[in-house]
């Protein structure tokens, strides 16, 4: 996720709830802010361990979502005219749902690589996770501050800074993984022939991971 949708995000999630407190009559608005960001936490912590027990559990679907920068989006009209394909928690290749045929070592190498890419998509998860938990942290502080920090803007620099925080060390612990998983997916196609055409991943991706993040923040 871009860096500008994790400010969008948590404004998203204060302003109705200020809203709704502000609209609220007599003593108690900032008990009823307190409880309304006490059940977005939740909701945040439940929906993310859903997730986390999705990419543990389905099939793990392949495609181009690990690239990067402009030239993520070369291989985009050729990936839809590809079959579906998945790799399933046992380390079967599915295309169309149809098993195909490999043998041990070749499962072997499925599994490194789906273990790979659901470690890294946990990772995003996990950054995720802390970083709207810091959102909704960052206006728990009671209507008449939640008001002020709004319409001067130190909210959103407030957010701003804790995303940076947050996230930047996160990502680019991300980025640091993309070579073994190259190395993982290239590994795999050479053994595996029906494999190669979902192996988009490319070194100018792994190059340009670090490059698109740096260059959002600094572009803030």
């Amino acid at each position: 996720m871009k860096h500008a949708s994790f400010i969008a995000f948590a404004l998203a999630l204060c302003l109705p709830v200020a809203a709704a407190a502000a609209a609220s009559q007599g003593t108690g608005i900032n008990g009823e802010i307190r409880r309304e960001m006490s059940a977005a936490r939740q909701e945040i912590r439940t929906e993310l361990a859903k997730a986390r027990a999705e990419l543990e559990a389905e099939n793990l679907a392949l495609g181009s979502s690990l690239k990067f920068g402009n030239d993520g989006r070369r291989k985009t009209s050729g990936d839809a005219a590809l079959p579906k394909a998945e790799i399933t928690p046992l380390g079967d290749f599915l295309v169309e749902g149809e098993a195909i045929a490999i043998d041990d070592g070749q499962r072997r190498e499925l599994l490194a690589y789906r273990g790979l890419v659901i470690d890294i998509a946990m990772a995003g998860i996990d950054i995720g996770e802390h970083a709207a938990l810091a959102a909704v942290d960052a206006v728990d502080r009671g209507i008449f501050s939640l008001m002020l920090s709004t319409m001067t803007g130190s909210l959103e620099r407030r957010i701003e800074k804790t995303m940076k925080q947050l996230v930047e060390p996160g990502v680019l612990r991300i980025c640091q993984r993309l070579p073994t998983l190259l190395e993982t997916q290239d590994r795999l196609a050479a053994d595996l022939p029906a494999f190669r055409p979902y192996a988009s991943m490319e070194a100018q991706d792994v190059a340009n991971c670090e490059n698109e993040f740096r260059s959002q923040f600094a572009a803030r």
